[in-house]
């Protein structure tokens, strides 16, 4: 039988460089040990509990691939989960695919000495690396559920890894001061951001994606409190940050309405229906002109058909037969698809949209102002 050794060394050389300084951590660091369980999609779209120890192969192709596991939906860790349990609701935890903590690590600017804050604990993946990299002594990591913290804390340490944890939440309260902070949960702008910027030490860095878009945000701290920086061309999809044991519940009875609804308007689309969820420009750009929009996308044979709401009480459906101009209706106060469609003709005219490449400044209220040009928005204003 292969040693995990040998498949985490196969892990490393797929996801960084020959002469990568995060090569060896990614070698060092035994990822099955991370994800002695996690949940997979079965054919009926429901959840099937995976235990490696039932299955060592399946539980070293899982953990050495260059993907994302599942460890938690709900309120269910798969620590926890009985054979034939059938969690309901989103993922709220995951080990994220390798490839992506290195990423994010090497727009954090890491080196020897610094003090780092992994924000967002997980399965511990990113904690581990950084450990090896820069030594636990330097290494921080926090998260908002007591599970996740104790279970990596513990998985570490019988690798000889002893960094700190913490169990908050972040969008409340973050303790301490950090040279550098890197955010695998995408933080919310306004005040759920206020304490992740006041945690950047002056001359700091950080990055992190912004909560509902897949942007990569990174900047330094100046003296006056400002974080200055930019969106990287780079992109990376986040699950929010959570403040208890799950999400806030889903608009329920307005996506009840959104389904079935005439609504006060009805046109006719100018674009195909598109799964906003995988359109990650397009999600962003929403997010910023429009925050707080929830979405759903389905397809039964050629019938496209995605859905929008906002707690203002606005909704939208567009269906249609595969890429043919859909049927739209929408109600409320805002009209959701409409906005949509503005951002989707921008795209067209200009042949891309102003987001990747824009400058950033996160003031310490955590407004986060976007510029590119003759370009501006603002994100995190009550």
């Amino acid at each position: 039988m292969d040693t995990w050794q040998h498949h985490a060394e196969r892990l490393a050389s797929h996801v960084t460089d020959p002469d990568s300084r995060w090569l060896d951590p990614i070698a060092r660091v035994a990822r099955h040990e991370l994800v002695p369980r996690w949940w997979e999609r079965d054919k009926t779209g429901g959840w099937q509990l995976r235990d490696g120890a039932t299955d060592h192969e399946a539980w070293m192709r899982a953990a050495y691939a260059d993907r994302s596991l599942i460890i938690r939906v709900g309120s269910l860790h798969a620590d926890d989960a009985k054979p034939g349990d059938q969690p309901h609701g989103m993922p709220t935890s995951s080990a994220t695919l390798p490839s992506l903590l290195v990423r994010m690590l090497r727009h954090g600017r890491l080196g020897p000495g610094l003090s780092f804050l992994d924000l967002g604990t997980g399965a511990g993946g990113l904690t581990a690396y950084a450990c090896h990299r820069l030594g636990d002594q330097h290494v921080t990591s926090v998260d908002v559920d007591p599970y996740l913290t104790n279970a990596a804390g513990a998985r570490l340490a019988t690798m000889g890894l002893h960094p700190e944890f913490v169990t908050a939440d972040v969008t409340d309260h973050l303790p301490g001061t950090y040279e550098r902070i890197v955010s695998t949960v995408g933080l919310p702008t306004g005040r759920g951001l206020a304490p992740v910027v006041g945690a950047l030490m002056p001359g700091g860095r950080i990055a992190t994606t912004l909560g509902r878009t897949c942007l990569i945000i990174t900047g330094w701290k100046h003296g006056d409190g400002d974080v200055i920086g930019q969106v990287e061309r780079d992109m990376a999809g986040f699950m929010l940050t959570r403040s208890g044991d799950d999400f806030p519940p889903a608009l329920a009875e307005l996506s009840a309405l959104a389904r079935d609804a005439g609504g006060e308007e009805t046109t006719t689309g100018g674009y195909p229906v598109v799964d906003l969820d995988n359109a990650w420009e397009l999600r962003s750009m929403l997010e910023v002109t429009t925050p707080g929009v929830e979405l759903a996308y389905e397809q039964r044979d050629r019938t496209r058909t995605a859905y929008m709401v906002h707690p203002d009480g606005s909704w939208a459906r567009a269906s249609a037969d595969g890429t043919n101009p859909p049927e739209v209706h929408q109600g409320g106060p805002q009209r959701l698809w409409t906005a949509l469609e503005r951002i989707r003709h921008r795209l067209n005219a200009e042949g891309s949209l102003p987001l990747l490449g824009a400058r950033v400044r996160i003031t310490p209220d955590g407004v986060c102002h976007l510029s590119r040009g003759n370009w501006h928005a603002t994100m995190g204003v009550r």
